[in-house]
């Protein structure tokens, strides 16, 4: 029997004043795969995501997670249907503490000493948010603001993570950190989407590859596959 995919996109159109920023396209991720869209800026990456979440809504297509039609759902009701984003900028609260914000995202359950657990994961997960807890958000670096919102995006407990960029802006030896982790969240059975501007990093995290470029998928396959593919490593693997 073939396995069903716990994502399937069909047909995804998106359009911003009257532009298709995205023209129809179709992937879909099984549960416990990392799976990476990689394509230069504007290609569309973001606003996928974002139309997956319920953040802009289509204008074709549909949106099917384990079976069901979330085309146009909030994402507020994502949220408890097991789906989770680390947004492009990271959007931690400035102002609460970095306890706080972690404690946000655990806004949909009620579960005290499972809350706990998971604060107490996210910790461990992340040393340098324990030994800043009780400072607020806004003054942590960007490498730290990316933790964070790692860490309240795991709070939800979600089966399926969307990652949006979360290399820009940090330095290597930071990016190295938060991949690292990316991996020790997929081992723990979290299935992955990836949007990562730097191709190389994200086709060696993942599993399988989707290449956009302007608003279409032109190249899909095995992450190891694209890593040789001679059009991907002179497009996107400075080749």
């Amino acid at each position: 029997m073939t396995k069903s995919p716990m994502l399937r996109v069909a047909g995804l159109a998106v359009a911003y004043g009257g532009i298709r920023a995205i023209k129809g396209i179709d992937f879909e991720i099984y549960g416990g795969e990392t799976v990476t869209l990689i394509g230069a800026n504007g290609a569309g990456k973001t606003t996928t995501l974002r139309a997956i979440t319920g953040l802009v809504p289509p204008v074709a297509g549909s949106i099917h997670l384990n079976g069901r039609d979330i085309t146009g759902a909030t994402s507020f009701s994502l949220v408890r249907q097991g789906l989770a984003m680390v947004p492009e900028g990271r959007g931690v609260f400035p102002q609460l503490t970095v306890s706080e914000n972690v404690a946000m995202g655990a806004y949909i359950r009620d579960d005290k000493a499972e809350i706990a657990r998971d604060v107490e994961r996210v910790f461990s997960l992340f040393p340098r948010l324990r030994e800043r807890a009780q400072q607020s958000a806004g003054t942590l670096s960007g490498g730290e603001q990316q933790m964070l919102a790692i860490g309240r995006a795991l709070m939800s407990r979600p089966k399926l993570l969307l990652l949006d960029e979360p290399s820009m802006g940090l330095a290597p030896v930071i990016v190295q950190k938060v991949f690292a982790v990316i991996e020790s969240i997929a081992r723990d059975g979290v299935t992955i989407l990836l949007v990562e501007q730097n191709a190389n990093l994200a086709l060696r995290t993942s599993d399988r590859a989707y290449v956009l470029e302007s608003g279409l998928i032109t190249i899909a396959g095995k992450s190891a596959d694209l890593l040789s593919d001679p059009k991907v490593r002179a497009a996107y693997l400075g080749e």
